[in-house]
């Protein structure tokens, strides 16, 4: 596991120790997304102590944040930790995924196709009249805009690595607990009572994608019943905006300009 919270981490492994015994082969790496130094950091630790990666499962995130919000690294807070550091972890990483003909799964959202459908390249960071759902789908859309990318380059190139892209439809998570307003917070707990899914349930997507033989590029998993929210997991219809390979490709390069890692499989 490559978390953020040392205390989690640790409650985390003692759960799984306890369910699958103490042998079980299970530790962490410490790793902020929202600082890029520290997934450099957390990657070569990994490199040094993981010789086989067989699946890299990249659901980290952060919702709904009220006010702007920037990283270290000059990011509006959304699209730095939902892009920008998968992006860079997905590069340093990557020669050790295919050493194993192993596996990326990135966790996406519905919401890429719930904002403005488009990468704002003259105003990444919303400086000028910043929303946090805007700016949430802006980080999804292009988290998902460069997988889609990573595929194509992938198969391209003749690489031994199976990138896919999934969802968690509407689930039972903490997400909105740290950055959501306090309107949020509340109709959200309202709702999701309603309309939502177990976290675990919400996991299936992205186990699938790890280990079913089955699936393809270009395609999205998730929940397929009631608006996508819930349901058995299948492939989702996709919206041309993340499809798009002009923006695509505008994407990686200045991906690369900003993470300061220029890699293509």
């Amino acid at each position: 596991m490559m978390n953020r919270s040392v205390d989690k981490s640790v409650a985390a492994i003692a759960t799984l120790k306890q369910e699958f015994g103490n042998d079980a082969d299970v530790s962490f790496i410490r790793m902020d997304l929202a600082v890029l130094d520290s997934v450099r950091k957390a990657a070569e630790e990994a490199l040094k102590t993981v010789p086989h990666i067989d699946a890299l499962i990249c659901n980290a995130a952060i919702a709904q944040v009220a006010r702007q919000e920037m990283t270290v690294d000059g990011f509006e807070s959304q699209l730095g930790v939902n892009h920008f550091g998968h992006f860079l972890l997905c590069g340093l990483l990557f020669d050790r995924i295919e050493e194993s003909a192993g596996r990326m799964v990135v966790v996406g959202s519905n919401a890429y196709k719930m904002g403005l459908k488009r990468i704002q390249f003259d105003d990444l960071n919303f400086d000028t009249n910043y929303t946090a759902w805007n700016a949430y789908a802006q980080s999804k859309l292009a988290q998902m805009m460069f997988v889609y990318e990573l595929q194509r380059r992938v198969e391209a190139a003749g690489k031994r690595v199976q990138i896919q892209v999934c969802h968690p439809g509407a689930s039972r998570t903490n997400l909105l607990k740290d950055t959501a307003s306090p309107f949020n917070k509340v109709l959200w707990s309202v709702i999701s009572r309603f309309i939502a899914q177990s976290a675990e349930k919400g996991s299936w997507p992205e186990v699938m994608c790890a280990t079913e033989p089955k699936v393809e590029s270009e395609k999205l998993y998730g929940p397929t019943s009631r608006a996508e929210m819930v349901g058995p997991i299948g492939e989702c219809p996709l919206d041309e905006c993340v499809l798009d390979r002009e923006a695509a490709t505008k994407l990686w390069t200045l991906s690369e300009q900003k993470t300061s890692r220029r890699w293509s499989p």
